[in-house]
C-alpha cells in the first residue's frame, strides 16, 4: 500500500529516488535538484524549506520493505495525469546530470511502467535531457 503524498512530493521522490538508485546521490545531481525546485513553475507555491525532510521521507520509504516498489507506487498514485510526463521528465533531468548509470536506466524503465508512460514519448523526454546537457 502507498503512501499519500502531495503531487509535489511526488515529483521530489522521483528526483531523489532517482539520484539514490546508484547509491550515490552526486553534487551535481541535488544541485539539480535544488535548481528545479527553486525554478521550475510546478514548485512556485512549494516551501523550499521542506525539501530536506521531503527527501528524508523518500529515503526512509526506499529503505522500507519492497523499497522501490513501494516508492514507485506512492509516486504514481500521487500524480495526476497532466503531471506524469512531468515526473519523467525530472528523473531524465536528474539522471543525465552526471554519467547515467545502468541502475538509473532501469528506474527510469520502472518509473515509465509505473507512470503508464508510452515509448515514444519518453523516448523524446530522454533525447531532450541529453541535449540539455551536452558538453562542448
Amino acid at each position: 500500500m502507498s503512501q499519500k503524498i502531495s503531487p509535489q512530493a511526488a515529483l521530489i521522490y522521483t528526483m531523489i529516488t532517482t539520484s539514490a538508485v546508484d547509491n550515490l546521490m552526486s553534487d551535481p545531481e541535488l544541485r539539480r535538484i535544488g535548481w528545479i525546485v527553486k525554478e521550475l513553475p510546478v514548485f512556485r507555491d512549494f516551501d523550499e524549506t521542506s525539501l530536506i525532510e521531503h527527501a528524508q521521507a523518500c529515503g526512509k520509504l526506499m529503505s522500507g520493505p519492497d523499497g522501490l516498489i513501494a516508492t514507485l507506487e506512492t509516486i504514481a498514485s500521487a500524480l495526476p495525469e497532466h503531471l506524469r510526463e512531468t515526473a519523467y521528465a525530472l528523473a531524465c533531468e536528474v539522471a543525465v546530470t552526471d554519467d547515467v548509470v545502468i541502475e538509473e536506466r532501469r528506474f527510469l524503465q520502472l518509473l515509465r511502467q509505473h507512470l503508464h508512460l508510452d515509448k515514444l514519448t519518453t523516448s523524446a523526454i530522454e533525447r531532450g535531457a541529453l541535449a540539455r546537457h551536452q558538453p562542448l
